[in-house]
């Protein structure tokens, strides 16, 4: 199993580990310390030895920060993870705070007293990060405090190991474009702005330029590496060498120097030390990285990581492999549906339905020869209330049945070599109240209008995110996340910088993987999102129109819960969008099941409804 159902949580230590760190205020001249879920990479999937702020506060969503003072203990979330946090969280030391709304900068402004010192790592903070806290703590007469060491990791003594996953190769058949034209292009755009060098500190975006995958962190297939590139094309890799065997030694020497992680610093100074001009993305750059650009006397020049917009736009090939992989994903989907409706309701638990969902993948990925790697992240599969729980994780501790009655939101990912799948579907368990089938309808035509929707070029996803909340807004209701998220190619399944939501600023382009994933959840009731991947292209030509447009093209293939439609609350065109998709994926899906039972099961999930 890729998956593991222990709980990390550990709310009954929080207590003395909060007071553990506090003991150090006065040594270390500060009146609070921010402890990010982010580690020294500024992952957002983190290995064992990062997991601070679970470690801390028995926490283990994926985003989120904890502020210590002297007298109050915050956990910054978004709205994905309210419900979980208090769950898991001692709520005597613990409270709850807005990462959206009233994030550690805007707080600190508002309630820290004057002369506020804030403690931080700057491993662990990008630099865009601390210049908002720096302000916030200014406007109060108070002052950052760069430590030079940090004092949770001082109470960690039993902190596991880092991770020493092996490094592959990403083969050019998979990433469509060699990694020294990379490089080249890279250089060219460096020289163009004069800029003498850049700094490469996120890892997916080494594993990107490099054609290398690794395996150091849960279900995000990177090796924690940094990477200098220079104006000339030259290019230095920060990597432990015992990740890379025979084959990746190969591929990478011809490539780039190697050099162990430590000496990054040492290896900045050299090509700083002449007042060199060096691009840093300060978003995802620790600040201790620019500090040894500065303390060498170099320039840094913030700016966008160089590898980050070509990366997220997907090559012919990628998105071929994408493509691909996401049929092979449907047959295994469509296999776990078929297995999962034919259970006695309340026979099941969440562990099985998860367990279930990653052995098909794994047989259905040895019978097409393309291996499942792993998942692209840990599933949700959540029954009930715990469906309310936009980003709930099954652990031993919280599993219960699926009964009848209920319905079951079951969100996950595979990664493949060949590509990153990401797929949610809410099932009806027996017959589910009217007002579950409703609220599903909605989100459904949210889910249809981004599907469907056409647009002009220099569209963000902004201006395309109120497509998806328009019938749950006329219905009083709405969604606290984002209404999709960018997907990487055999890499991270939350990519950047494309994205759908309210703050979604960068324009969509034709190549860009995103996730299309409304949703509604009714607290200690139950959830419902319906997800599906898409990606960018150019919209054919509508005769008499004025200009050329951008649409979307599905690249998920599985069957939606005709039970919990009504057909009523659809239009003709939604209601012709959804049977035409239920035909594609019968069509793509059909012949390569072999069972004749799962076969006629997707023959009778995917029959048109008639309105």
């Amino acid at each position: 199993m890729f998956q593991s159902f222990d709980s990390t949580s550990t709310p009954q230590f929080g207590r003395e580990r909060v007071a553990a760190i506090r003991a150090r205020f006065d040594d270390l001249g500060i009146d609070g310390f921010l402890i990010p879920r982010a580690d020294e990479y500024q992952g957002e999937y983190v290995p064992k030895s990062a997991e601070r702020l679970s470690w801390l506060t028995g926490f283990t969503g994926s985003a989120g920060i904890a502020l210590i003072t002297r007298s109050t203990a915050i956990v910054f979330v978004d709205g994905r993870y309210v419900t979980q946090l208090a769950e898991q969280v001692d709520g005597s030391v613990f409270t709850g705070g807005d990462l959206v709304n009233e994030p550690p900068h805007l707080w600190l402004a508002k309630h820290a007293p004057k002369g506020f010192r804030l403690g931080i790592d700057p491993w662990l903070h990008g630099g865009a990060e601390v210049k908002k806290l720096a302000k916030a703590v200014s406007e109060i007469g108070g002052t950052i405090v760069v430590l030079d060491e940090n004092p949770l990791d001082k109470t960690w003594t039993d902190r596991p190991a880092e991770p020493m996953g092996a490094v592959t190769v990403q083969q050019e058949a998979h990433a469509g474009k060699p990694a020294n034209e990379k490089i080249a292009e890279i250089a060219a755009g460096l020289k163009a702005k004069d800029v003498s060098a850049a700094l490469i500190a996120d890892p997916s975006s080494v594993a990107w330029i490099f054609n290398i995958r690794g395996a150091d962190v849960p279900h995000t297939p990177h090796p924690l590496s940094r990477a200098l590139i220079t104006a000339d094309g030259k290019a230095e890799l920060f990597i432990d060498e015992r990740k890379l065997g025979a084959e990746a030694l190969g591929h990478l020497k011809p490539l780039a120097a190697l050099h162990a992680p430590a000496s990054l610093t040492a290896r900045i100074a050299v090509h700083a030390n002449d007042g060199a001009r060096i691009l840093v993305d300060p978003e995802l750059t620790a600040l201790a990285l620019g500090h040894a650009i500065e303390a060498a006397g170099g320039t840094v020049v913030e700016g966008p990581d160089p590898a980050r917009l070509p990366r997220a736009v997907k090559n012919a090939v990628e998105l071929a492999g994408s493509a691909d992989a996401h049929v092979q994903d449907g047959v295994a989907m469509v296999d776990f549906l078929a297995w999962l409706d034919r259970s006695q309701p309340g026979s099941l638990t969440e562990i099985q339905a998860v367990k279930a969902l990653e052995a098909a993948r794994a047989r259905v990925g040895q019978s097409m020869q393309n291996p499942l790697r792993d998942v692209s992240f840990d599933t949700i599969a959540g029954a009930g209330e715990h469906a309310a729980i936009m980003h709930y994780r099954v652990t031993s501790e919280s599993d219960r049945t699926i009964d009848d009655g209920e319905l079951f939101l079951i969100d996950s990912g595979a990664q493949y070599v060949n590509g990153t799948t990401d797929i949610t579907r809410t099932v009806a368990i027996g017959t589910v109240p009217e007002d579950r089938r409703r609220f599903f309808t909605l989100v459904l035509k949210g889910m249809i209008a981004i599907s469907t929707a056409r647009f002009p070029k220099g569209t963000r996803g902004c201006d395309l995110d109120p497509l998806a909340r328009i019938a749950l807004w006329k219905a009083g209701a709405d969604f606290a996340h984002g209404t999709g998220h960018g997907v990487g190619s055999y890499l991270s399944v939350h990519e950047g910088p494309q994205r759908i939501s309210r703050l979604a600023t960068q324009e969509l382009l034709p190549g860009m993987i995103l996730s299309n994933e409304p949703g509604y959840y009714r607290p200690g009731h139950y959830g419902i999102r319906i997800e599906n991947l898409i990606f960018v292209r150019e919209a054919e030509d509508v005769a008499g129109g004025d200009m050329a447009m951008r649409s979307f093209e599905t690249l998920t293939w599985c069957p939606i819960d005709r039970r919990l439609v009504v057909p009523a609350l659809l239009t003709a065109d939604e209601l012709e969008w959804l049977n035409a998709y239920h035909g594609t994926v019968r069509e793509k899906l059909s012949p390569l099941i072999t069972d004749a039972a799962v076969k006629a099961w997707l023959e009778e999930a995917t029959a048109p409804i008639t309105a």
